[in-house]
Order: structure tokens, then sequence, then C-alpha cells
């Protein structure tokens, strides 16, 4: 029989008739059957920092989890029943790990560990100690024993071969403490030797200091029939080494079968190509030509342009760090340019010969700001306003003709662009600003005369993905690299004048802008940018990479101009990621169409997650996730699974930091993603692979350790546009 004949004949079946087939009796005695684990984690928190960051880098990677709260009065009691129960005749484990403060939290003799240990050991439950004192009752000798106890600031740990050829394959090696300051303790950490005798795998460890020798600071704790992952050092969900790390604690926790998933992004957005930005002056404080000076105030603009060299290097640059930017180019910047020149462009002329080495992105034909009709006679500008008293806004038209313009001025150029992708000038249009909290209500009309369907937005002032009209937005980093510099000097005084205090000679906005801090002094006028502001913004950059956060940055052409600034920091981030993890997990450099639905998709799953309406587990090696029709299921899981399909199989996700990951829905007459996961990828019970265990030792309270005070808050960078 063909496959379509087939195909047909089970789409004429009855659901009684598929049921039957499906249910049907084998003969000979019944096997006890596999118990069912829900793919769902349970986070134990005392309101330390540690749970918390293991609860943030769940939630960032759609993975269900319940967290129950010690410290609430009416939380549930844990107990058998909370943990498990049957279905359908079969024993069900309600969570696939647990994630505790430490190794006991309860106290001595708690009825609530005993739960939790007897139900680690029934279902092979592993537990996680998100931050614990070294010694005896964690397979660890105390740090006094020829360990240590104290900061780890500045220093660098390492993966051991262990670690590698576990769940942190997807590093290098080196994972470097933070020390963002020298009078903060940021990092306080155990070092110490697995105790002899003991079944303890040393995951990551560090130097012992005043020792040529190592201990552990992440490893596993096998006993008693039990799986514990021992982490000694204490960190909250921001800092550089739980980031590096944390895609690995989860990892081991889910023992690599998994709802969710989590990536590193990274995407440029080059904004003004082909246009010339205006120049910060050193003397007056603000950019001649644009709003933050009075009218007529500096004279004759000085404007930054890219010229031809400027875009061959940006051209060699993208081909040596196999890195692709994206251009938002404004084509009637070249045709001004070329009326002023004599009716040549050799920057157009150049960049389009390496139009292929881009990704090119509609930014409007000139440039003009999209939103209400400014009124600039004044600074801060405000919107113009109609007789009656309402604001007046860029017309349909004026907005339309923009978006249209360009579009075919860079199909005349043969640039690669994609039709649907926009960037308003300055991101105008939209309510980005004090002056204009609404967007302008001729913005969506005109996107839709135009087919755009993804449109860039500024993350600083309007984060969360949203519509506006056919188009979903796309926020982006700005970085503090600014538009209007093109030499160091420059970016360093406009720096000291946004980031010191009126006393010390700056604007003083950073004493009265929300979320920003001061400079302790003015940033030296020759080192300060390589010294601080370079470190900084790959500092920030970074973090938004390992955050598993699509969102592109953007800079400005002017930054790849003159003493192109922008690259230090470029250089940095990706330097420094490549240095940090291992090929197996490349950085992904996305588009933005392509950015807007993986925030469009994550977005849908994480609703569907957070309203209960996805279901997932596993039984032996198959895996089932169930969720409603409009969204498609996100999982990570072993290399080798498969989705199962009415007709036969096809392979799943593609690979990523050494797992599988990627997206599915139902197959032909299936309401549910089933996988089946390669043989010898779900272990067995601890109990039936370990030696004979000793008696359960009496559960004793971990001990009250230590936070140091910079680990409970992020510190602050300041403002970012």
């Amino acid at each position: 029989m063909s496959r379509t004949a087939r195909l047909a004949a089970l789409s004429a079946l009855s659901a009684a008739t598929l049921v039957l087939i499906l249910v049907a009796p084998a003969t000979g005695a019944a096997a006890a059957p596999d118990p069912r684990i829900d793919l769902k984690v349970l986070v134990v928190s005392d309101g330390g920092p540690a749970t918390a960051a293991i609860a943030a880098e769940l939630d960032g990677a759609g993975t269900p989890y319940t967290t129950l709260d010690l410290s609430r009065q009416n939380r549930p009691v844990i107990n058998g029943n909370f943990l498990a129960d049957t279905v359908d005749g079969r024993p069900r484990a309600k969570y696939q790990a647990v994630v505790l403060p430490n190794e006991n939290p309860f106290g001595a003799d708690s009825a609530e560990m005993a739960a939790l240990v007897s139900y680690e050991k029934t279902f092979a439950v592993p537990q996680v100690d998100a931050y614990t004192y070294a010694r005896p009752e964690v397979g660890l000798n105390y740090p006094a024993n020829g360990g240590y106890s104290g900061s780890l600031d500045g220093a660098t740990a390492e993966v051991t071969v262990a670690g590698k050829a576990g769940p942190f394959g997807y590093l290098d090696g080196a994972v470097p403490f933070e020390d963002n300051s020298p009078t903060v303790g940021e990092s306080y950490a155990h070092v110490a030797k697995p105790l002899p005798g003991t079944a303890f795998t040393s995951y990551v460890d560090a130097p012992i200091p005043g020792t040529q020798e190592r201990g552990s600071l992440v490893g596993e704790y096998r006993h008693d029939g039990r799986r514990e992952l021992v982490v000694g050092f204490v960190y909250n969900q921001y800092q550089k080494q739980y980031r590096l790390l944390a895609r690995g604690i989860v990892d081991w926790l889910t023992q690599g079968v998994r709802v969710g998933a989590s990536h590193n992004y990274f995407a440029v957005h080059v904004d003004d190509v082909f246009a010339a930005d205006d120049r910060w002056d050193t003397e007056l404080n603000c950019t001649p030509g644009d709003v933050d000076c009075a009218p007529g105030q500096g004279g004759e603009p000085d404007p930054i342009r890219m010229t031809p060299a400027d875009a061959q290097y940006a051209t060699q640059w993208s081909a040596i760090k196999g890195f692709t930017l994206d251009m938002a180019y404004n084509g009637g910047g070249s045709e001004l340019y070329k009326e002023e020149h004599a009716g040549t462009d050799p920057l157009a002329q150049q960049l389009t010969a390496d139009k292929n080495s881009y990704r090119w992105i509609n930014h409007t034909y000139n440039h003009p700001f999209l939103g209400c009709v400014q009124n600039v006679t004044v600074v801060p500008w405000i919107c113009a306003k109609n007789p009656d008293g309402s604001t007046k806004y860029v017309t349909r038209a004026e907005i339309a003709a923009q978006i249209g313009d360009n579009r075919a001025w860079g199909e005349r150029a043969g640039l690669p662009q994609q039709n649907g992708e926009l960037i308003t000038g300055e991101h105008s249009g939209l309510k980005i600003l004090p002056q204009q909290p609404d967007d302008n209500p001729n913005l969506a009309p005109a996107l839709a005369d135009n087919n755009i369907t993804s449109l860039g937005s500024d993350n600083s002032r309007d984060r969360a993905q949203r519509q506006v009209g056919p188009a979903l937005t796309v926020p982006r980093y700005p970085m503090n690299v600014f538009y209007n510099a093109g030499r160091a000097t420059e970016q360093i005084d406009e720096y000291n004048w946004i980031y010191s205090s009126a006393a010390q000679g700056g604007s003083g906005i950073c004493e009265t802008a929300p979320g920003t801090t001061c400079l302790s002094e003015p940033l030296d006028t020759v080192t300060g940018y390589a010294d601080y502001i370079v470190p900084l913004e790959v500092s920030i950059g970074l973090s938004h990479v390992l955050a598993n956060d699509p969102r592109p940055h953007f800079i400005h052409q002017s930054n790849l101009a003159e003493d192109r600034i922008a690259y230090p920091v470029l250089d940095r981030i990706i330097n420094d990621y490549r240095a940090l993890y291992a090929d197996n997990t490349p950085l992904i450099n996305l588009r933005q169409q392509q950015i807007g639905e993986e925030m469009r998709e994550r977005a849908a799953w994480d609703t569907a997650v957070k309203a209960g309406q996805v279901t997932a587990y596993r039984i032996g090696n198959a895996v089932t996730v169930r969720a409603p029709s409009s969204v498609r299921a996100i999982a990570t899981l072993p290399t080798g699974t498969r989705q199962n399909l009415l007709l036969g199989t096809q392979a799943f996700g593609t690979p990523y930091a050494g797992s599988l990951s990627g997206r599915a829905t139902p197959g032909l007459l299936q309401d549910r993603v089933t996988l089946t996961l390669p043989a010898g990828t779900v272990p067995l019970s601890v109990n039936r692979v370990s030696r004979p265990d000793k008696a359960q030792p009496t559960q004793r309270s971990a001990p009250r350790l230590p936070v140091p005070a910079g680990v409970l808050k992020r510190v602050p960078y300041g403002v970012t546009g």
C-alpha cells in the first residue's frame, strides 16, 4: 500500500478504533509500569539570591517550575502527597528535580527533608544545593582542612575534565569571577577538597590561596541513593560567573531533558548609514544642528560621515570576525551628498560593492522625525499644536513616502533587504519620549501601506514587544557609544558631561535621573575611553548575550568613522565570548525579522507555561509535551532525540551547547508532541545502580552562610541611551 493510501486509511478510522489499537493488552505477565516524571522543577527558596538566580534562569528559558517560599506562614507542607501521586494507574513524580537553598534548610530531624530524601531516592530525582558550606554532609572537607573560605573577587575558576565531559561541556574552561569594585566584596566562596572515600566529582574548581592546590567550587555528590549538585559560592542572577555556569546547573538539574531553551545571541545594528551624524561640541556641551542646542548655536555644523576607507575596514572586520552587521540605511543621505559633491558618492559606491557582506534595514529615506511635529524654538523641544490645542502629528502620507522612497532606493542599489523590516529615525512615531506619550496615530496606517511587519524600537524606553498596526516591535539595546562622537575625545567629553555631578563640572543629570549613577570623578580625557567606557560597555553587552536575550544592540555609522570607536567594544564582546565558550556554543546572529519572531514565539510559550496550559512529562525514554494549538512546544533534549509522527519519526531540533533544542508542533492526527530519547540518556533509578547504602544519616540543617553585601543587587551601570 502506498504512503498516501495508508494515510487515507488511517484518517478514515474512528477515534475508538485508534484507542483500541493503541491500548491492546500484551500477553504474559505485566511488568511494573515506569513512573511518569513531570518536567517541572521544585524551587524551595529561603529568599536568598542563589535560589532566585536559578529560578530566573528557568524562567528565562521557559522551563516550568514551582517556587515554595519557606518564609510564608501558609506555605504548603512538603510530604509524600505534595511530591507524588498516581495518574492512570502509574506512579507520578510531580517534579523532575529539586532546588534547595542548601543541603537541608528545614532543621534537624525534619519530616519535610525526610520526605524529599525518600522522593529523590524513589524517582531518581536530583537535587541542587544552591549555595552551601563545605562540610562532610555534602562530601567535602571543611575549608579549614586545607581549603579556603573568603572572597574570590577577580579569581579565575576552571571547568574540570569531568565538568567538560558532563554538564559544563559548552565552556572552554575558564570561569572568571567579577571584581567590579575594589571596595565591595562581590563573591564569597568555599573552596574545598572532596572528603576521602566519598563519591564526589568536582565539575568546577579554583585555586586554594596560598597553595599550589585546587579545591571544588561546584561538584556532584552521590550518596545514599541520591545525587546532589553542591555549589560552594554565593551569586546573584546577573553576575558573570553565574551566567557562565547557569546553563550547566540547569542541564545537570534536569538531566538534559527539559522543556524550554536557552541560547546566546548577539546582533548589532548600525544606524544612519549613507547619512551624516551631527557632532558633539566640547565647548558648548551640546550638538549643533541637533535639538539639544539652541537654534543657531555653534555655527556651521561639522558632521561625521564614514569614508570609503571606513567602509572597506568594516567589510574586512566582518569577514575576519565571521560576524554580520545590520546596516540601517538612509538612501537620501547619499543623494544629498551627491548634490553637494558633483554627483558622486564614493562611500555609497564602496558599501554597495560590498553589499552582500551585510544585512540591510530600511531606516527611512532621509531620517526625519516621524512623531509629532517638533517645535524646536525651545530646548528641550515640544510638540507643536493644532489650532484646537491637539497635538500636531506628521501625516500618514509623509511617513509612507519616507518608507517607500527608501525601499525603492535600496532596490535600485541592489541591497539585500527584507521589505517588511523598518527602523524609523530616532524610533520616531513611537511613544518613546516624554514630549510624546502616545504613538503617532498615523504611524500604523503608514506601516500597513508599506507592508511593514517588523519595527525597531528603543529597549531603554519601550522594552516590551508590542503590536503597532501590522508590525511587531523589536526592542533594541542602545550602546553607550554616542551617535554624535566620531573621536574618542568627544565620547569622553560627552560622557563626563552626562555622568559627572554639577560640582565636578558636569551637567548633574546623573544626580537627578532615576537609575543613574555619577562617576566618582570625571574620566581622564585621554585614557578614559579605553580604561573605563570600553570595559563597562563590554560588561553590559556580554550580560545581555549571556541572558538568553535575542534583542539587538545599536550604534551609529559615526562610530565606524574617524577613530572607529565602536570596534574596541565589539571586538572585546566577541573575543571574550569566544574565549569562554566552546565551539559547540556559537553566538547566534539573527536579523531583525528573526529576532521579532523569536520574541513572539517565546512570549506565547511563556504565557502558556505561566497559565498552566503546558503539560510535559517523560516515561522511560518517551517525552510528551501538550500545549495550546497556537503554541509550538520548546524543548532541550539529548542528541539523537526524534519526534514521533503517525507515519514514522523525524529528527528533533538543532545542535547547540551539546544538546538539541528546538520547537515542534504535533503531527497529523496528533494532539501533542511525542519524542523518543536515545537509548541510555535517561538514567535508571540511582538505587538500582549504586552500591547498597548504609543507614540514612540524621539530617541536620545547614549553617547560616555569609553573603557579601555586593551580591544582593546588581551594580548600577548608569543609563544607556
